[in-house]
């Protein structure tokens, strides 16, 4: 049983590897609040027949229907930080920054939902960390906190990172107490209504057809990846602790980093090579002794 959680991790991180060339592409073309709606409203389209008969259950169990609203507004809330943060702020400062969403994810999971790790383990997931601090910083300067606090941006990076942290661990127990799909669509539903009402009170209602009908292929390609990351990570959880899933999912970014090398021809500087190797090196061992 361990084993396909393993497997549905290793799909998250290949998924969100992949898939935020494509959401990146999506949010310069049509916009983030329109990019954010379209990926959830496929999301809602796609997942509502196969948990429909599941929505009656909600309204039998407030606390469910309660925690998962409660996820839907801090993910609401960390993208928005996060699009900010990248927005104002630089990515060397903003990136490493976002890496602290792993260790509150973890720490949530040991700490609010009992989940024990031997030492091996943990110390494969501080690996983990450091190797992704390590791909994302560009400079040496900003692995100084002193630094970054100055910085554009940083004060988002850092809400946007404890809100994902917090709204990711929700999400791990709603898809461990409910079903991984129902805790896909419910968020993904209450985040395309959110959206839409926004972009219909500026006006923009109108022109989401024309922006569909015109990056249709790229639309539905971040579409298809992003909800393909969030299932994967919803059924990992549902056999490995939350805070391995995290970990292997979360190596994504290092990923991404190495497609940026083959892709666009990018050169990594000697730590960045270091984080690399120390993540895919870690994950695969984590993998293994997790199996």
């Amino acid at each position: 049983m361990i084993s396909i959680g393993i497997l549905f991790a290793l799909g998250a991180l290949l998924s969100w590897g992949f898939g935020d060339f494509f959401i990146q592409r999506a949010t310069r073309v049509v916009g983030v609040w329109k990019s954010l709606f379209f990926i959830t409203l496929s999301a809602s389209v796609i997942l509502f027949p196969f948990i429909y008969k599941e929505i009656p259950e909600l309204f039998e169990r407030p606390e469910l229907l309660l925690l998962l609203v409660l996820d839907s507004m801090v993910s609401l809330f960390a993208a928005l930080c996060i699009f900010r943060s990248f927005k104002e702020g630089k990515i060397a400062v903003v990136e490493p920054l976002m890496g602290m969403e792993l260790p509150i994810i973890v720490g949530l999971s040991i700490v609010l939902w009992n989940e024990a790790l031997s030492f091996s383990q943990a110390l494969l997931i501080l690996a983990v960390f450091i190797g992704i601090v390590l791909t994302v910083t560009v400079n040496y300067k900003y692995l100084y906190l002193h630094k970054q606090l100055f910085e554009k941006g940083a004060v988002w990076a850092g809400l946007g990172a404890i809100g994902m942290g917090l709204s990711t661990f929700i999400f791990g127990i709603a898809s461990q107490l409910t079903s991984p799909l129902m805790a896909n669509w419910f968020v993904d539903a209450f985040i395309m209504v959110v959206c839409f009402l926004y972009l219909w009170s500026r006006g923009q209602r109108r022109q989401l057809v024309h922006d569909f009908d015109n990056n249709r292929a790229l639309i539905l390609s971040a579409s298809i990846v992003s909800i393909s990351a969030w299932i994967f990570y919803a059924y990992a959880v549902t056999y490995i602790p939350i805070s391995i899933a995290t970990t292997i999912s979360e190596s994504y970014i290092a990923l991404a980093v190495l497609l940026g090398l083959v892709i666009n021809k990018e050169k990594l500087q000697l730590h960045q090579l270091v984080g690399v190797v120390m993540v895919i090196a870690s994950v695969i061992i984590l993998s293994a002794i997790t199996v």
